[in-house]
């Protein structure tokens, strides 16, 4: 049984009600009870190590747990091993490969200690049923090509370890392409080393993930790519002109090859940022501290934090609003169609709106796209079937190739 097969059988058990006579917090309260909720980009397993942090319990200022997954009816997330992007003489690059096999072990780790509350995930049909299971899928992603040096095996390393994307770069040029926060285009879009690193990709059955990349290094790699490709925490720069948002004709070539742009919620990506300066002047403040200390034991590492979370406590920042971030899920379904969008947060990596700042709250989403009209058919693409589509057309593409060298 294939997965959209699955899927269909799977709903059909949560027949609803008539929406006439539910809430549009109810009927939100059903779907996610029916479809398959997906987040496609978190940077939670950069807590796992942290003494205070604890995956079962709700934890003061961290936006994903099992408790908020479950309480904003989430059934799973890619968990990224994020490097960020240093040095890349040869030591550097293996330190950096070495650092986010780690991080995939973590990942890996936590999924298998709770085996009763998360299941690890590499297909579609595997996130499917980890939600008939009562469980929580678990799918890894790597933030940063940087962590494969240049060495092209890496790649299926990590693919034998169960990452299924990876992010091409981060805010700065690497050895595969050129960053969209970069002040200097290194390689004028994708390196040739990048356009290798996309076709093992697409062997191996691993999305080409193009958030952070340069505009120039998306159309290359939209183009390099044999199958469609994810940016899987995005937004839409003709509604905020954040230059690490894709442009009109991006959105339009990515979609022609059938890709997904998975909506982030970083509030400066939703809409340009409102000054607040007092809460720029306490972290400044509490940067220059604990610089002056550097380096830091443990639990002066566990004050800053603290301290970092009083002061955002203190001075929340001006987030957009979950209202605000539905805007660019309109501008691209009117543009490219209800098939090219999906939702990747970024929580836990800066991720967050006025109302919707953690796990617990991902159904104010939900309840917006039912406010605006959206189908439950569109709905359920948006939170798990566009992402989906693409991860089987990755894994058929793979499947296709090993079976035509075998012949």
């Amino acid at each position: 049984m294939n997965w959209k097969t699955f899927l269909g059988a799977f709903g059909a058990l949560f027949l609803l009600g008539s929406c006439q006579e539910q809430t549009l917090e109810e009927r939100a309260d059903a779907l996610h009870a029916r479809i398959l909720t997906l987040d496609s980009h978190n940077d939670t397993p950069l807590r796992f190590r942290l003494p205070e942090y604890d995956i079962m319990q709700d934890n003061p200022g961290v936006c994903v747990d099992y408790p908020k997954m479950v309480a904003g009816g989430l059934d799973g997330a890619f968990f990224a091993a994020y490097i960020r992007q240093g040095a890349r003489d040869s030591l550097s690059l293996e330190a950096a490969t070495q650092r986010v096999l780690t991080l995939i072990d973590d990942i890996r780790h936590m999924s298998a200690e709770h085996p009763d509350q998360f299941a690890l995930a590499t297909t579609p049909e595997e996130g499917l049923q980890s939600k008939q299971a009562g469980k929580r899928a678990v799918y890894i992603g790597v933030e940063n090509g940087y962590a494969i040096g240049r060495n092209l095996d890496v790649l299926d390393r990590f693919y034998d370890l169960g990452v299924r994307y990876m992010t091409l770069c981060h805010t700065r040029n690497n050895d595969i392409c050129d960053s969209a926060n970069d002040t200097i285009a290194e390689h004028g879009g994708l390196s040739a080393f990048g356009r290798q690193v996309v076709d093992r990709m697409n062997r191996l059955g691993m999305m080409v993930d193009i958030s952070h990349v340069s505009e120039q290094a998306a159309f290359d790699a939209i183009a390099q790519s044999a199958v469609p490709v994810i940016a899987s925490h995005s937004c839409a720069w003709e509604v905020c002109h954040n230059p690490r948002n894709m442009s009109d004709s991006l959105l339009v070539a990515m979609a022609e090859k059938g890709g997904v742009m998975q909506l982030c919620i970083l509030s400066s990506y939703v809409r340009p940022d409102i000054p607040n300066p007092q809460l720029d002047s306490a972290l400044r403040a509490m940067r220059a501290h604990y610089a002056a200390l550097a380096p830091l034991t443990p639990e002066q590492q566990r004050e800053q934090r603290a301290a970092m979370y009083q002061i955002y406590e203190t001075y929340p920042p001006h987030l957009a609003s979950v209202s605000e971030a539905v805007d660019h899920i309109d501008h691209v379904v009117r543009l490219v169609g209800i098939d090219h969008v999906g939702i990747g947060t970024d929580f836990d990596g800066g991720g967050q709106l006025a109302d919707c700042k953690n796990a617990a709250q991902l159904k104010n989403i939900t309840i917006e796209l039912l406010r605006r009209g959206y189908s439950e058919e569109d709905i359920e693409k948006i939170w798990s079937g566009n992402l989906l589509r693409v991860m089987q057309a990755a894994q058929d593409y793979a499947a296709q190739q090993t079976s035509a060298s075998q012949r």
